[in-house]
């Protein structure tokens, strides 16, 4: 038995959506039906899905003089070799995340710190470096650090995708790193003026998606709230309990105030922010559709009701600055 992401039936026989990933009963199978997110990323004009089956049949003839570009084929399309990615951004994110840490350690070994640092790090030094507002996104400061992003990014990002549309979530994660890392280098730069403009510190800048992976997990919060998640795929715990801990974590950090979890080179700023903007974002899409009760190890945000094993512990505090 399924349930309708929709309305809540129970199905023996449920309907499962290719392009948004959600499962529905008969009277909401169609994309249409079921406010399907990726209606919007095709361009038929008239809202009707390509079945797909097929694409050397077509109706149209080659325009005159076409050039190589539209010869060649879709790598989106339906069978294109990344096809997969096509209306799944969160799988984009993590790839740029795992792409980025290996250039990083190419670019450190090759042309040193100072070089790495322009190019991944968001510094209070130079925050005038606009390719680092984008690209210290996807940098991280340790294995660890990425492992522990892309953890709460691969189970909760998937939801949050199906249930906004891809386009908004990419603005969501975009977004929110972006401001997030700002927000840290503000709070670094009126704690100490000299850094802005300096020449070289080595530690004053940030990196790392934890400001996009806790607006993510802050939107899914207040979506459902009760929403188990099994910390260290062990412990069931409501996701409200871990975003509220996160929180008042990061304003305990912010302050300067003393906590087991406090150490260096956590950004706690950009912590509070990330969350902040979850927060305001989840209340303003919620009410769309149902979400999941629990999440499924493995499912990369499925669920199968109460009672599903498995689930993220939650961004990892390990020692990246971000």
């Amino acid at each position: 038995m399924s349930t309708c992401d929709v309305c809540g039936r129970e199905e023996n026989m449920p309907y499962h959506c290719d392009h948004c990933g959600g499962t529905y009963c008969a009277e909401h199978r169609l994309p249409e039906a079921h406010d399907c997110p990726g209606l919007s990323d095709w361009g038929d004009p008239d809202g009707v899905f390509d079945s797909g089956f097929d694409d050397s049949v077509s109706t149209t003839q080659p325009r005159e003089g076409s050039g190589l570009s539209d010869r060649m084929p879709n790598l989106f399309g339906p069978g294109g070799a990344l096809a997969y990615f096509r209306g799944n951004m969160t799988y984009v994110f993590l790839a740029l995340m795992g792409i980025t840490f290996i250039l990083q350690g190419i670019v450190q070994a090759t042309a040193g710190p100072r070089v790495h640092d322009t190019l991944f790090v968001l510094k209070a030094t130079h925050p005038e470096y606009v390719w680092t507002w984008v690209t210290s996104i996807f940098a991280h400061g340790s294995i660890g650090h990425l492992v522990g992003n892309a953890i709460v990014i691969f189970f909760f990002g998937r939801i949050v995708e199906r249930y906004v549309g891809t386009k908004q979530f990419t603005m969501l994660f975009f977004g929110a790193g972006i401001l997030a890392a700002l927000g840290q280098i503000a709070i670094m730069i009126a704690q100490n003026p000299a850094l802005l403009g300096a020449d070289y510190v080595p530690w004053a800048g940030v990196v790392g998606a934890s400001g996009a992976g806790l607006a993510i997990m802050a939107v899914l919060t207040v979506l459902n709230p009760d929403l188990r998640v099994y910390l260290y795929f062990l412990i069931p715990v409501p996701i409200w309990l871990i975003t509220g801990a996160y929180f008042l974590l990061s304003i305990g950090g912010v302050f300067g105030i003393a906590t087991p979890f406090s150490g260096q080179g956590i950004a706690d700023g950009a912590h509070l922010i990330g969350l902040v903007i979850g927060l305001w974002y989840g209340n303003r899409v919620k009410g769309r559709r149902r979400v999941p009760q629990s999440l499924e190890f493995g499912g990369g945000g499925g669920g199968r009701g109460p009672g599903g094993p498995g689930g993220p512990g939650g961004p990892g505090r390990g020692r990246g600055p971000f």
